[in-house]
């Protein structure tokens, strides 16, 4: 089979390999990949900026349906539909592990960034990470479970995101749109999007059609006399981070009011940026981080897709097959592309 394929360390590296078609071990399913996604990880990884042990088949946002299972597994049988969880390789023996936390286990190596992921015909992945894709819902839509659950986690698991609530989402991304999408299901009251002028064509139009209240261009005017005009001088409750961008980091602390809450979801791709501390201090303010998802935040994201409440179509830009892998990782860091679907052909 053919497999996008991040051959070693160092920018770029990446290529179009053949590689032998894998086989279930004990616990382990064969899954035919319906449809992977691209993640800013992704884009990340072939940039050298991101962690990732090579030489390894990239992509962990995938939809796929069982071809083959391995012995003992339950549950799941040939031409079940199906997505995976990402956190292959914990331990399930240490603390954030045996208290729900596996995606934080420091043994854990995701596919795509440690073990061989979805940008390939086929992937195998533990049967104890799996959840059935619910009848109705494309395999194109299902392969946007993974950063909807990432959404769903900062939004709902991590920010607490109430009823009523003004939250702001710096970054009209992928993940913006859909924790926008999240924080309207958790009964958001009013939604703030912001992005640049690359986004402004196409990422905040979406924002939009999508259930954003109100959409501001950064370069246009200035965001936190927005948000304090839109809120009466108070702030707003919640601000999510997700662009990653340094202007939009520094800019947090005067986005919410007094003890307001702040929630960092984008990776920033470099081990330093400005914060301004001290503001986050005399504010009191909750500042937190968000980092990949739980179980639970799959089994809500499913849900939410399946319902309609999320919805992931505007958000696919784009699909190509397998040998045009880099335009859609063009595409997708040039904005000319939300979401980029890589389609495996036999």
């Amino acid at each position: 089979m053919r497999g996008v394929m991040k051959t070693g360390r160092g920018p770029g590296l990446v290529e179009l390999r053949e590689v032998p078609e894998p086989s279930p071990g004990p616990g382990e399913v064969l899954i035919e990949v319906a449809a992977a996604a691209i993640c800013g990880s992704d884009l990340h990884i072939l940039k050298d900026e991101h962690p990732y042990w090579p030489p390894v088949i990239l992509g962990h946002e995938f939809a796929g349906t069982v071809r083959a299972v391995g012995d003992g597994v339950t549950g799941y049988a040939p031409g079940d539909r199906v997505v995976s969880e990402t956190s292959t390789g914990s331990c399930g023996l240490c603390f954030l592990c045996r208290s729900g936390n596996r995606q934080m286990c420091e043994h854990k190596r995701a596919p795509g960034i440690g073990i061989n992921g979805g940008f390939a015909s086929h992937v195998v992945m533990p049967a104890a990470l799996l959840h059935h894709v619910p009848d109705g819902l494309s395999m194109r839509e299902a392969a946007l479970c993974e950063p909807t659950a990432i959404a769903v986690h900062a939004v709902i698991e991590r920010a607490q995101v109430q009823p009523g609530e003004v939250v702001v989402i710096t970054g009209p991304g992928p993940i913006g749109l859909l924790c926008l999408q999240v924080a309207k299901a958790a009964g958001a009251g009013m939604t703030v999007v912001s992005g640049t002028p690359s986004g402004a064509a196409l990422r905040l139009p979406v924002a939009r059609e999508v259930g954003a209240d109100v959409t501001v261009n950064v370069c246009d005017e200035d965001l936190v006399e927005r948000v304090m005009t839109l809120t009466d001088g108070k702030g707003a409750d919640v601000a999510i981070e997700t662009s990653g961008a340094a202007p939009a980091i520094e800019t947090l602390p005067r986005l919410v009011r007094r003890l307001g809450r702040i929630c960092a979801v984008g990776i920033a791709g470099r081990p330093v940026v400005s914060f301004p501390w001290d503001t986050a201090v005399f504010r009191g303010l909750e500042v937190q981080f968000s980092f990949s998802s739980r179980h639970t935040s799959w089994v809500t994201a499913l849900r939410l897709l399946a319902s309609g409440k999320v919805r992931a179509h505007p958000l696919l830009s784009m699909e190509v097959p397998l040998e045009r892998w880099h335009e859609a990782f063009e595409a997708q860091e040039q904005g000319r592309a939300i979401k980029a679907l890589l389609v495996p052909t036999p």
